[in-house]
């Protein structure tokens, strides 16, 4: 009887076994090295920064502290678009009008453009006149006041971002500038009436927001959702709602750009408005009428004509952000490097090109690599958003900055837009409890206090820790800049 033939020897067993191990350890390493991937880019912009501030400053021998202001200024802008950008971009993201990936791209693009184009102007190094800079006794202590403010600012917004709470920037560098400049200077040094009225910005900002938002969610509701010829009324108050957008844009963008050309007045910005806003109008009419052509009368449909208007909106917020919050990353940085070159101080300097190419590159890198998280937490978590309701808290961001700026008053941007979230979501829940209740009364029946509770549009936990971050951003930026100064001024002493 034959011998059964034997089973092959597998000769590489001992290879295959070390080859999947080899291959399970990479996995593990890049599981773990992901994490590290956006702060390795972020510390690679950092030095970058710092290599082009040696580079371009054109001072030899090379000046160290304008190096590491620079290192500082980049750092600061990081934050800015990791934490103040979400505020324009969340709301399209959570309508579904634009992807994260597409938002992301859009806000890096005119966010650059804006501070490049409108942000080059002169700016007032000291937080807006928030301190004296008379009253700091020489350049060296001004020069450790403003590298405390901005450390201290962005290490305040940093530490904000990972806590998933939108915050003020301007806020956060007033903060720092009010800590440091006490300590170099003493409390006399402060106007406090100033940082009153930024105080005051705190309620003013979100009310503000939330009202005129919540009031053109409920002119939309009225006049185009609750009829019973949907796509007619969209037909007719649609482009009226482009031309307000377009003209508040406008008269915003002429406040911000074109006083770098010519002398513009509230009335001049106006009437650019009221034109563009008029134009577009005109524009929009044929538009909408096309693209509503065959489109069904229910209230799905109606959220496509609001889509585009939605991501054109959030573009032009993106640059009028990249125009207006750029100063905060690079005002004090040209103040430094103003002081260090001058060798006084000043209340307003021109901005060098490589330092606003450093606040500008910034904000978008920061945007990139740490921004998705706010924009989700804005666009989705606070309440749910439609492209409807998103339009609203957009159109409320352009109205608000112009009514602000004609009455004077400091406000925010990010708590104008964030309090336009919130305006939103508590009229859909006074609205929809109004509809219960009436419902209710035709049927003979009444919504009990449990289910109304269960029926709440807006978390209240969310709310509860924006507003605590934005009552001690002041507060903490001002005590850490202030720690910051003093070790400072104890190094270079």
């Amino acid at each position: 009887m034959a011998a059964a033939p034997k089973k092959p020897v597998n000769q590489w067993k001992t290879l295959d076994k070390d080859l999947k191990r080899i291959g399970r350890l990479e996995e593990a390493t890049m599981f773990v090295s992901r994490p590290l991937i956006a702060p390795g880019i972020a510390l690679a912009f950092i030095v970058l920064a710092g290599i082009a501030a040696t580079l371009l400053m054109g001072s030899y021998p090379v000046n160290f502290i304008v190096v590491a202001a620079a290192v500082i200024g980049a750092y600061m802008a990081l934050n800015i678009g990791a934490n103040d950008v979400a505020n324009n971009m969340g709301p399209a993201v959570g309508a579904n009008a634009l992807t994260l990936g597409g938002a992301l791209i859009i806000a890096a693009i005119f966010e650059t453009a804006g501070a490049l184009i409108a942000g080059g102007d002169v700016v007032k190094t000291v937080a807006k006149g928030i301190i004296d800079p008379s009253a700091v006794s020489d350049a060296a202590h001004f020069v450790w006041a403003m590298m405390s403010a901005l450390l201290a600012a962005a290490l305040w917004l940093n530490l904000a971002t990972w806590l998933g709470a939108p915050v003020s920037t301007t806020h956060s560098i007033v903060g720092g500038v009010v800590g440091a400049g006490i300590v170099a200077a003493g409390f006399g040094a402060v106007d406090w009436a100033g940082l009153g009225t930024i105080a005051a910005s705190w309620v003013i900002s979100p009310v503000l927001g939330g009202v005129i938002a919540a009031a053109f969610l409920a002119l939309i509701k009225t006049k185009i959702i609750y009829v019973d010829d949907k796509i007619a009324a969209a037909r007719k108050w649609v482009p009226i709602l482009i031309g307000i957008m377009a003209g508040a844009f406008a008269a915003y963008l002429a406040l911000k750009g074109l006083k770098q050309l010519i002398k513009i007045s509230m009335l001049h910005a106006v009437i650019i408005g009221i034109v563009v806003g008029v134009a577009a109008w005109a524009v929009s009419v044929p538009m909408i009428r096309k693209q509503s052509e065959g489109m069904e009368n229910r209230k799905k449909s109606l959220k496509a004509l609001f889509s585009m208007p939605l991501v054109v909106s959030a573009a032009l917020l993106s640059f009028a952000h990249g125009a207006n919050d750029v100063a905060n990353a690079v005002g004090p940085l040209a103040a430094i490097v103003h002081t260090i070159e001058a060798g006084d101080i000043a209340e307003k300097v021109n901005i060098p090109l490589w330092v606003m190419l450093t606040g500008a590159v910034g904000i978008s890198v920061g945007l990139l690599l740490f921004g998705p998280k706010l924009i989700r937490m804005v666009g989705s978590q606070i309440t749910k958003l439609n492209p409807m309701r998103a339009y609203c808290v957009a159109l409320s961001a352009a109205i608000t900055v112009i009514v602000a700026s004609w009455l004077g008053l400091p406000v925010s941007s990010t708590h104008i837009a964030v309090g336009g979230i919130f305006g939103v979501g508590f009229y859909r829940e006074w609205h929809a409890e109004r509809r219960a209740r009436q419902l209710g009364l035709q049927k003979g029946k009444v919504v009990p206090p449990e289910e109304r509770k269960r029926r709440l549009l807006v978390r209240r936990s969310h709310m509860l820790t924006v507003a605590a971050a934005w009552v001690i951003t002041v507060p903490a930026s001002a005590a850490l800049a202030a720690v910051l100064y003093l070790i400072l001024n104890a190094v270079a002493g």
